[in-house]
């Protein structure tokens, strides 16, 4: 069992995590401990094909300065090759004798680390402070998992369906607790997406706005689209620098937002971009807030989402239901392809 010390170490290595780069690789911190429990070195992941975590607090010890140490890493040490060497044989070759870890490594090429210093003779203990690694890497896991970033598409719609109005006015379609609510989801994503068209449309700030405030954590904007952004387009004085891609191909985008360390995507730019991520079955959660009001006319939620015939129709699983003052949120995500028909 991990003792007061090295819970204390833990903590301190998720706070050394914290420092690194979010990209495609985790955010890593380390505390190397001395037999008697001395803080003899830290060390983070500094970014891609930088040392990682256990090895940056390594090389700040002399020769044979780790023999013996406990070292206490956020993430399991990894066991392959990359840009770097394996964590597990950097430990095993310094001579710690302990390994403590929060995590164990998702990877199906970077797991293993703890089964290898095991087989070297070092003992090791996972799980510790297990939770809180977890929370804090949650983003970068659901991104992991699905090789890109996780992806939120929102709309708000009429009891009818409708985005929009006949001469395409929109605002405001839902009541004050609703748009809070999309506030306060905007301010937790990395990044929010549209679409040309809805900049050029409504001039959106694409702020995240608690009431007369700005959130203190905002989201990068994105716009997709060939048409040029303004000069004087609201969104060129966000907090965060504009990201323009002219482009419409979304795997594309979702791949470089991946790299910038974009692990959580909030789409809000309109029926066609809303449609264009759902067909591409980059939707991971769909977020619907409807009004009880009645529109009609042509300008609907979703245009076409790539469904010809009723077989293909894109099937859900409501995770939510929830009143925000007189309008309702369905927070919806895809059903598996093994239960969707």
């Amino acid at each position: 069992m991990a003792d007061v010390v090295e819970i204390a170490a833990m903590r301190r290595a998720l706070e050394l995590a914290t420092r690194g780069p979010r990209s495609r690789n985790p955010q890593v911190g380390c505390v190397l401990l001395s037999p008697s429990g001395e803080v003899l070195a830290e060390g983070w992941h500094r970014g891609a094909g930088t040392a990682h975590a256990e090895v940056d607090a390594l090389s700040k010890l002399p020769e044979g300065g780790a023999r013996g140490a406990t070292a206490v890493v956020s993430l399991e040490p990894c066991n392959h090759v990359g840009r770097t060497g394996p964590c597990a044989v950097a430990l095993i070759e310094a001579g710690v004798s302990r390994v403590v870890f929060a995590l164990a490594d998702p990877g199906e090429h970077s797991s293993g680390g703890a089964e290898r210093l095991r087989s070297a003779g070092v003992d090791v203990e996972g799980g510790v402070l297990e939770a809180e690694a977890r929370e804090f890497l949650a983003p970068w896991l659901a991104a992991r998992a699905l090789g890109r970033p996780h992806v939120t598409v929102k709309w708000a719609q009429s009891l009818d369906g409708r985005a929009a109005a006949a001469d395409g006015t929109s605002q405001w379609i839902t009541g004050p607790e609703a748009r809070a609510d999309v506030h306060r989801r905007r301010a937790e994503a990395d990044a929010i997406v549209v679409g040309t068209g809805t900049v050029l449309a409504d001039d959106p700030a694409l702020t995240a706005r608690d009431g007369d405030d700005l959130f203190p954590r905002q989201p990068v904007p994105v716009v997709l689209g060939s048409a040029p952004v303004p000069a004087g387009a609201r969104v060129r004085a966000h907090p965060r620098a504009l990201l323009a891609y002219p482009t419409r191909e979304l795997g594309a985008v979702l791949d470089d937002l991946f790299d910038r360390g974009l692990q959580r995507v909030f789409v809000e730019g309109g029926p066609t971009l809303a449609s264009a991520f759902v067909s591409a079955g980059f939707a991971d959660r769909i977020l619907t807030y409807i009004a009880p009001t009645l529109i009609g006319g042509p300008r609907t939620a979703l245009t076409d989402v790539g469904v010809p015939t009723i077989a293909d129709q894109h099937r859900l699983s409501v995770d939510a239901l929830q009143r925000l003052g007189s309008d309702l949120l369905v927070v919806a995500r895809p059903l598996p392809e093994s239960e969707s028909h």
